[in-house]
Parts: structure tokens; sequence; C-alpha cells
């Protein structure tokens, strides 16, 4: 039987890879990325010809158990995602959970994740946090929200550029104009940049400046006044 390999690419910056992802992106029989394309340019800087399919949300559910079994027949599978840890906000938890009811060995690697510098950066309490990942668009946003208001670790949330401003004003209305925040963006590029301070203070900056790139924001806990 094969193995499936859980791999994190770089969020930004080519260099943020360790050594044994590289060896094992070119050891593996497969490698199943989000976007081949992107992916391409990253094993391409590397000098890495393993063979690449697509595996992303459109068609994880349809392609799943064919992967799976592969692995089963003895090929090894690595997986990887456009930047970052597979799984986390991206594909992979089906796989992973598909490879452990059929008994199928999974590891997975250390590496690369944005919310973690942009936790540590934010100088907001890291002992204790929760990962809300992306927010509902529409429907049962507000009730996600409404289910936060009481939450006394720190949050960590993944905001599209576009929807920056929409997400300061829900938060200030839940939270408050006071609470203390962290907006981390573009982390590991040339243009990473780290705003702290207020709900408030942090809207009145992106509506002068408008919002680019990977966005990570971190939020304090509810605290006792």
């Amino acid at each position: 039987m094969g193995k499936l390999y859980l791999i994190p690419t770089p969020i930004g910056n080519l260099e943020d890879i360790t050594i044994r992802a590289l060896r094992i992106l070119k050891e593996v029989d497969f490698i199943l990325a989000e976007d081949t394309r992107t992916s391409g340019k990253l094993l391409k800087h590397y000098e890495i010809s393993t063979p690449m399919q697509s595996y992303h949300m459109h068609n994880e559910h349809q392609v799943v158990g064919h992967w799976v079994q592969r692995i089963k027949s003895g090929e090894n599978i690595g997986l990887i995602t456009d930047a970052g840890t597979p799984a986390i906000s991206d594909p992979g938890f089906l796989l992973v959970r598909e490879c452990v009811e059929k008994g199928v060995d999974i590891e997975c690697l250390p590496g690369a994740t944005a919310f973690v510098p942009a936790l540590v950066n934010s100088a907001l309490p890291n002992d204790r946090f929760v990962f809300e990942g992306f927010l509902p668009d529409k429907k049962g946003r507000q009730t996600r929200l409404s289910s936060l208001t009481d939450e006394k670790k720190t949050m960590i949330f993944y905001v599209s550029p576009h929807k920056l401003l929409k997400t300061i004003s829900d938060f200030i209305s839940v939270f408050g104009k006071e609470r203390r925040a962290s907006i981390s963006r573009e982390i590991t590029k040339i243009h990473e940049e780290t705003q702290r301070g207020t709900l408030e203070e942090l809207l009145q900056y992106y509506e002068k400046k408008t919002p680019k790139g990977e966005i990570v924001m971190v939020i304090e806990g509810k605290t006792k006044k």
C-alpha cells in the first residue's frame, strides 16, 4: 500500500519550503494540485518533474475515491494547494477522511500556514485562539458572528481584500469599535504589511488605502471591563 503525503507549499516567498518537502515532491508517483498552473511555477523553480493532476473544491467529491484506490494499489500521492497547508481553508479534508476510513497511511509535513505568522505578529494573546477561516458571504454570516460575541480567545479570520471594509464594519457592530485587532496582508511577499489598532482605527486606515493581496485578520477576544 502507498501513502498520502500532505505537503505545505510557500504562501508567497518560494524559499519557505522545507528540504524534506522538496524531496517528497520528487519521490511521490503523483502530485495532486489545487491549480496545476500555479503549482507548476513552484515545481519548475525547483526542477521537479513529478506528474501533476488537478484536485480542487469543484472536483474533489468526484475523484476522491479514485485517488484513495490508487494509493491502496501502491502509489504514493502528494497533495498540495496553491499556498500553505492542505485542508486549512483549502481542499484536503475529504481526502484525509476517506484515507482514514479505508486504512490508508497519511503523513502531514509541517510548513507554511498564513494564520500562524499573522497571529504571532499581531501582539495579541496567542496562548489560546480560535481559527474561523473565511466567514460565510451571506447565509449564516450573522449567525456565525453572533456566536462569537462572548468569545474570550483571540480570533483569526481570512478575508478577501474586496470584502475587508464590510468585514471590519460587521466586526464593529458585533465586538464594538474599541476592540483591538491586527490585519496582516501579503505575508512573506515584497509588500508585506501589518496594521494594528482598534477596529475603528483599522476601518479609517483602509477607507483611505485600498487593501490588496491575501489578508489575515486577528481580533482580540472579549475581556473583562
